[in-house]
């Protein structure tokens, strides 16, 4: 079940499964050619679709190919509580149940590994798992983080409930205990952190990341440069599909020399041949980890603001006085641009090319492209003249799932 539910191609053969999701990327276009039309703006092209669509680029590495896995904590099948694994039901129907994630063929068996081990440790804990907060219990999440160095990053989410801190410091003490001197020992984990958490989701600066073990950062590298990589930041979870997908996207950027680069949501800073970056990430370690990235590997034409992009972008553009041509690329979260960033966009002369990276293109970044495309709207202060969709090339970063990136080229 669980299989089936996370990786539901994994029975297809590799070359099905693209076939799969070319035909799910054709949908999009057809959908946005269709979107468009109905605000006056004929985009059709043969096939209906609103730009030309080129197969779906395979990912290097079909099994195993996850960087990061995210383990949670609750009943398995067999009702017991302390199970580490994947979800699989739905809090609707109340049948989920946490189910073992040994046999997901997307998930390497180094995460496996580490999973298996804190299973073991908080079967062996005398604290109750935390599997709903008003509920109380302690265990939570597991996150686990690897590179192809042999790297390996281990995060345990802890709900402190009323503990003090005495015995926080303890639960502290036996957790690096069992991965530095007991059975954990096999995973040779190069960091282990420890978080406190009252929430589902929290960053750094709400409640920090506390290294109880190890090096503070692992590392990456990609199209021969170094990364250094913190518990937060967002990486790419395909190492060698990303390698595909920034090749590619250097070229589409096809700003000559003296053009600037808008990095939006840039993450850890990807680098990219031009005369200058500017990156704009709202997790305050990734921008630490970009600008590390960008000194250790000699770059010397980046420059990183972080914050939220819907504040720091229009502030950005109003001021732009720059000659030299502006290529935006953005790689927004499933939730898409906020409107403000997508009003600064389109807003701005000077940025003639877009490159829109989506993991969920049928989702919140389908209003995107038409706010992107549309004819301008005075009341939504949309005044810019309108993209136009120009090339569309999926890269298939999930083998074995439904999903993809979708990179659209627009232009004006």
């Amino acid at each position: 079940r669980l299989a089936n539910a996370a990786t539901p191609l994994w029975r297809l053969p590799y070359q099905e499964q693209l076939q799969v999701k070319y035909e799910r990327q054709r949908k999009v276009l057809q959908t946005l050619a269709s979107r468009l039309e109905e605000l006056g703006t004929d985009v059709q092209k043969p096939g209906g679709l609103c730009c030309p669509l080129q197969p779906v680029v395979p990912s290097p590495v079909i099994n195993g190919y996850r960087n990061k896995s995210t383990f949670s904590v609750n009943r398995g099948p067999d009702g017991n509580p302390k199970t580490v694994g994947l979800y699989v039901g739905t809090g609707k129907a109340r049948n989920i149940v946490c189910v073992k994630a040994n046999h997901m063929e997307n998930i390497p068996p180094k995460h496996k590994q580490v999973a298996q081990c804190y299973e073991e440790f908080i079967h062996r804990s005398p604290l109750d798992p935390c599997l709903l907060f008003h509920e109380g219990g302690h265990w939570r999440e597991l996150v686990v983080r690897t590179t192809s160095r042999g790297h390996t990053m281990a995060i345990v989410t802890f709900h402190p409930q009323e503990l003090g801190q005495e015995a926080l410091a303890t639960q502290k003490a036996l957790l690096k205990e069992f991965f530095t001197c007991g059975p954990g020992t096999v995973c040779a984990l190069t960091s282990l952190y420890f978080q406190e958490s009252t929430m589902t989701r929290c960053s750094h600066e709400q409640s920090p990341f506390q290294l109880l073990h190890g090096e503070p950062h692992i590392f990456e590298e990609v199209l021969g440069l170094k990364f250094r990589i913190s518990p937060d930041a967002f990486f790419q979870v395909n190492t060698g599909g990303a390698e595909v997908l920034y090749r590619a996207v250097g070229e589409l950027s096809q700003a000559g020399g003296d053009a600037v680069l808008l990095d939006i949501c840039c993450g850890t800073g990807e680098q990219w041949p031009l005369s200058k970056i500017i990156g704009i990430e709202v997790v305050e370690k990734a921008i630490e980890d970009a600008r590390w990235n960008a000194a250790f590997n000699g770059i010397s034409n980046c420059e990183f603001h972080s914050g939220k992009a819907e504040a720091v972008l229009p502030q950005l553009l109003s001021s732009w006085e720059d000659a030299r041509p502006l290529v935006a690329v953005v790689n927004p979260s499933r939730a898409g641009l906020h409107y403000r960033v997508v009003r600064a966009i389109r807003n701005c002369k000077s940025i003639r090319r877009l490159l829109y990276i989506s993991c969920k293109p049928e989702g919140e970044a389908m209003r995107n492209f038409l706010e992107l495309c549309g004819p301008p709207e005075p009341k939504k202060k949309l005044a810019g003249e309108p993209f136009a969709p120009t090339l569309a090339i999926p890269f298939d970063m999930f083998p074995h799932t439904v999903h993809c990136e979708l990179v659209l080229l627009f232009t004006r």
